[in-house]
């Protein structure tokens, strides 16, 4: 009963996010509509027992790549300002009723035992602590060096944002 409910949620979530992503027509709403699709998706996997997929679906499509995407944006620059204004009367008290009952669906998902290993099952593979630790031991150099390109390509990419901007200040006070 709850993988259904989890799945009639997560279902309505990531088509909306979907419809987000193509429909909207500022980019960084499309990114976040992007984003609530992986989420949703990685949803998924936990309830049919791949948490390590679900992990990494987290970490690095709605992480990294969702990141990548934002500088992406910022670098292409924004222009139109985001009215501020609710339309919706009711917009923030649906929005924060939704988030508790996310919240209660959290809650309920992690008291249950999604993961059944059957008895007289041998040394397990594929685990997320199994391919951990091959992670940080066997391949720690390559896994180290990856990471320190990704913090030069993000810190590259603000300080190229913050670059132009200090061009297009030079310009507008001449």
């Amino acid at each position: 009963m709850i993988e259904m409910s989890l799945f009639i949620v997560f279902g309505a979530a990531a088509v909306y996010g979907g419809l987000v992503m193509i429909l909207a027509r500022n980019p960084v709403f499309s990114a976040l509509g992007l984003m609530l699709s992986m989420f949703s998706l990685a949803i998924f996997y936990v309830v049919q027992g791949a948490h390590f997929i679900a992990a990494v679906q987290i970490i690095i499509y709605a992480g990294a790549v969702m990141t990548l995407f934002l500088f992406v944006i910022m670098l292409i620059g924004v222009d139109r300002a985001v009215s501020r204004e609710e339309t919706l009367p009711l917009q923030r008290p649906m929005a924060l009723g939704l988030l508790a009952l996310f919240g209660a669906g959290i809650l309920l998902a992690g008291r249950t035992a999604w993961v059944i290993a059957p008895p007289g099952l041998g040394a397990p593979s594929g685990t997320a602590e199994v391919i951990g630790d091959a992670l940080f031991r066997r391949w720690l150099l390559p896994f180290e060096l990856t990471a320190l390109l990704l913090v030069v390509a993000a810190v590259g990419t603000v300080a190229l944002a913050l670059w132009r901007r200090g061009d297009d200040e030079a310009e507008e006070s001449s």
